[in-house]
């Protein structure tokens, strides 16, 4: 028998607030089991060591254990594929960042909408992306790697970290603004980047900043510049992208975490306010500043803003430089 209108929009209505009563009673008990963090990268790459400082100061926070679970393929959009069609009861995590939106920004027709298929929890760190190559090359500046890739069109090696990836599209951002053709070889991860680099096989790299720090430091990579329209505090003798001669130029890698979408608001609350304060706490703090982080933060809100600030961003990038996947 059908319903009158007005008893459907009662059951309706009860229904509804009986779900949200769940969703925050399961918050109150949450988290009882331990929590998956997923990075769509290899380990030892920057988006890895920031979950490890995560989970390292949350989990006396949360009172639960952080498993960090690498996932790499794609720039990431594998390990986000998998997190999107996970139960979205805050046991499953997305360690995401900046490549999530440029992969965006490339494929038209993804395996997952950041809009539709994630809820924004919070930042956690930035860091400065740092063109680097091997001393031997000779190279000491970024005019004289453009005048190289000018001289020999298409033959200079640039390693990446997949299609869509950061390095990628920094790599083909500054090919663009430059006038020059790269010759893009890629990898699963940062650190393999950085070996084939220290042996001479590439040439050049955007590299997340604590990949290639302490190298630099040791004299086996030349930073030419970062990556940015600011030099990072700790290569302060490395000139930015700017002081270079290109100016807004800024590709620096950002990390935050991303739930299923529907995972209730007040364990998002919870996981956001415990990874502010375990990024922001004095030992995580010391760790960051060493690799070139700087700790963000500022919860859901700010963070779906930031979100569509960066869409909007890349986006424009990708047609003004025409990178397609």
């Amino acid at each position: 028998m059908e319903l009158p209108r007005r008893r459907f929009l009662q059951l309706t209505a009860g229904a509804s607030a009986l779900q949200a009563l769940t969703g925050i009673a399961q918050a109150d008990d949450y988290p009882s089991r331990p929590i998956k963090l997923v990075v769509g990268f290899t380990p030892g790459t920057a988006t890895d060591i920031t979950a490890r400082i995560l989970a390292h100061g949350a989990e006396g926070l949360l009172g639960q254990k952080m498993v960090v679970e690498n996932k790499s393929g794609a720039g990431s959009a594998l390990a986000a594929e998998y997190v999107a069609r996970a139960a979205n009861d805050g046991y499953t995590i997305f360690v995401a960042t900046v490549s999530l939106i440029t992969i965006q920004a490339m494929k038209p027709n993804p395996a997952f909408d950041l809009g539709r298929d994630f809820a924004p929890i919070t930042l956690l760190a930035k860091q400065a992306v740092v063109l680097v190559v091997n001393p031997q090359s000779n190279l000491h500046s970024v005019s004289e790697l453009i005048a190289l890739a000018k001289s020999k069109l298409g033959e200079v090696l640039c390693a990446n970290v997949g299609v869509g990836s950061l390095p990628h599209f920094a790599a083909v951002l500054f090919a663009h603004r430059a006038g020059i053709d790269l010759a893009h070889v890629p990898y699963q991860g940062s650190p393999q980047a950085v070996n084939d680099l220290l042996a001479g096989r590439v040439t050049m790299f955007f590299s997340p900043g604590s990949t290639v720090v302490e190298q630099i430091a040791a004299g086996k990579l030349r930073a030419l510049a970062t990556a940015s329209d600011r030099r990072a505090s700790v290569l302060p003798d490395v000139q930015s992208m700017a002081e270079a001669g290109m100016p807004d130029f800024d590709t620096s890698l950002w990390f935050g975490l991303l739930a299923p979408a529907g995972t209730p608001r007040a364990t998002i609350d919870k996981v956001a306010s415990a990874a502010d304060k375990a990024m922001h706490a004095p030992e995580a703090i010391e760790t960051l500043k060493k690799q070139a982080f700087d700790p963000l933060g500022g919860g859901p809100d700010a963070f779906e803003h930031y979100l569509r600030s960066e869409m909007s961003r890349w986006s424009n990038v990708a047609r003004a430089a025409g990178v397609k996947s």
